[in-house]
């Protein structure tokens, strides 16, 4: 068996993107625990915590400089070249890839594929409360943690636009309004199965997670 921390060093994680993971798995957690309608936990939490590993194929690493610290940039440089080679430039594939070449349950890998803005319309008509809870979790997290969804949504607007980014979800004021409305339309399902409020969501209620889901046993 290998623990999360494991395969993240394995496949060389940043790791800032490694905490981002643990946060949004912890979040997944945590909203699992208080939730009044039949869901897969594990399944719902190996997906959170492995959603994001072929994301260094998008990013702008000198966006946070710091996050490159103590390899430095251009280490993490020579890593996403690695990544871009073996994997494609596409990140959504890496990181399906990933996940089956680690061997997570079918499951787990069909929540990650689930997962993304783009598919948020298709998250909220569905009655799948595993890809609903796994999306949601995704959408309260920040690269420095936990955020509510409207200052999540901002972040990322300003991120995107300032690397140049192409997101035609916040690439204008419409499409921005309509992600705004669909992501907060999932909220609001989330919520009304929640025995805790979305305020209650925060990096002081998912530190208990973190470091249990940085030791979990996967595969």
């Amino acid at each position: 068996m290998k623990t999360s921390q494991e395969i993240y060093t394995k496949y060389k994680i940043m790791p800032s993107l490694q905490l981002h993971q643990l946060r949004v798995a912890s979040v997944a957690k945590l909203i699992c625990s208080n939730f009044t309608k039949p869901v897969n936990e594990k399944d719902v939490v190996l997906a959170c915590l492995f959603h994001d590993m072929g994301n260094i194929i998008k990013s702008e690493i000198t966006y946070f400089p710091e996050f490159a610290e103590p390899e430095g940039v251009e280490y993490w440089e020579k890593v996403k070249a690695e990544f871009v080679a073996k994997y494609g430039p596409d990140h959504h594939v890496a990181g399906a890839t990933i996940a089956r070449e680690i061997e997570l349950p079918p499951r787990a890998v069909e929540l990650i594929e689930g997962i993304g803005y783009s598919k948020l319309d298709a998250i909220v008509s569905s009655a799948d409360w595993d890809q609903k809870i796994a999306e949601y979790s995704d959408t309260r997290v920040g690269p420095r943690g936990v955020l509510s969804l409207e200052g999540r949504l901002a972040e990322g607007r300003t991120r995107y636009l300032e690397t140049a980014t192409s997101r035609p979800h916040y690439d204008t004021e419409s499409g921005f309004e309509k992600l705004a409305q669909t992501a907060g339309e999932l909220e609001r399902q989330v919520a009304g199965c929640m025995r805790i409020m979305p305020s209650d969501i925060k990096d002081a209620s998912i530190a208990p997670f973190i470091e249990k889901l940085r030791n979990y046993e996967v595969a």
